[in-house]
């Protein structure tokens, strides 16, 4: 069970017990190894406040529940294993699904510009895993960069019916806005509260 009481309408939550959930259901999923480290904790406090929907802690760090969550950080550091097992403490209605950046890219191929509705144009929250590692693919000859397309049709249901969008990414702005273009770089930092491992973390899968 998720480690909360609750008071009237307001979730009451003990961060080290939300911890020692997460850490059991780390190893659960991902095995013995899985560990927290204590440099990722405020990551995780981060991560934790939002999805519960602590305004008053959330307006301490700057997070705008309003908007999704962007988090970056080096390969390995855990990104995609975090935002996996941080779905139980979201609400139904603001629960999400992971989603490769890869795999939409080669249902670009199969499926063409419906792959970029289907991802960009749905009422539903989703979190788009590994930014930047798909790769422009061609479909009957024609180039496409599929995710900066699925990014500005996500924009568009942000600011018409304020459906959010996460994303993981080990990309810096520069590097988003060098594959992507400054369009969408400009869309993500009004899409987007952005979560930051330290750049020394070290790869936790060697």
């Amino acid at each position: 069970m998720i480690p909360f009481t609750k008071q009237g309408n307001v979730k009451q939550y003990d961060f080290k017990s939300c911890l020692a959930y997460l850490h059991n259901q780390g190893q659960i999923k991902y095995g013995k190894d899985f560990k927290i480290k204590l440099e990722d904790y405020e990551i995780f406090y981060k991560l934790l406040v939002y999805a519960i929907r602590d305004h008053e802690n959330c307006k301490k760090h700057n997070i705008d529940l309003n908007k999704g969550i962007l988090l970056l950080g080096p390969v390995g550091c855990g990104k995609t294993s975090l935002m996996t097992l941080m779905i139980p403490f979201f609400q139904d209605e603001f629960k999400y699904t992971i989603k490769s950046t890869r795999e939409i890219s080669f249902e670009f191929i199969n499926d063409g510009y419906g792959a970029i509705y289907r991802y960009g144009k749905a009422k539903k929250i989703y979190c788009f895993d590994d930014l930047g590692v798909e790769k422009n693919l061609k479909r009957f000859g024609n180039s496409c960069n599929t995710m900066a397309e699925v990014l500005l049709c996500c924009y568009d249901q942000f600011s018409n019916y304020r459906v959010v969008t996460h994303a993981t990414t080990n990309l810096n702005a520069e590097e988003i806005e060098k594959l992507y273009g400054n369009r969408v770089r400009s869309r993500l930092r009004q899409m987007f509260n952005l979560i930051s491992f330290k750049q020394t973390v070290v790869d936790k899968r060697s």
